[in-house]
């Protein structure tokens, strides 16, 4: 090989070097940025799931907050009407227990009459008495 064909060998291989230094340069610095942007971005998100778990939860407890104790004066107990309303909405002992706030057997022991509701328990019970299916499956979450 003559000197000139390895000078000039030489030399493309040291462009190309320089060519290839700088576009990694480049990338690097891209790269970097984009890093920071989601890093930021997981950090936004992180606090949007924070704030959208506390909306939840204060959204849950106006749910089912307790109704006004003013319903239960004057209201009337039944063990059929508790049963009848549960299979009129079709909902386990369970949600329907949720949808008032109470255990599951609660609901079980009004139902078979071995219990009966105490004046707040009255007053939830009087609250949902015209909620439509759709409207207590949508209380549940379960719509």
């Amino acid at each position: 090989m003559t000197s000139l064909t390895k000078a000039l060998k030489d030399e493309t291989a040291r462009i190309a070097r320089k060519e290839i230094r700088a576009e990694a340069v480049a990338a690097r610095q891209i790269s970097g940025k984009y890093r920071k942007e989601v890093a930021e971005l997981k950090r936004r998100i992180g606090s949007l799931e924070k704030e959208i778990g506390v909306l939840r939860r204060h959204e849950g407890r106006r749910a089912f907050q307790k109704p006004a104790m003013e319903l239960a004066d004057g209201a009337r107990f039944t063990p059929n009407w508790v049963k009848t309303h549960r299979k009129k909405l079709a909902l386990s002992a369970a949600d329907y227990a949720a949808l008032i706030g109470v255990h599951a057997m609660t609901i079980y022991n009004w139902e078979h009459g071995r219990s009966k509701p105490r004046r707040s328990q009255l007053a939830a019970l009087v609250s949902i008495r015209k909620l439509s299916r759709r409207e207590a499956l949508k209380r549940l979450n379960l719509a």
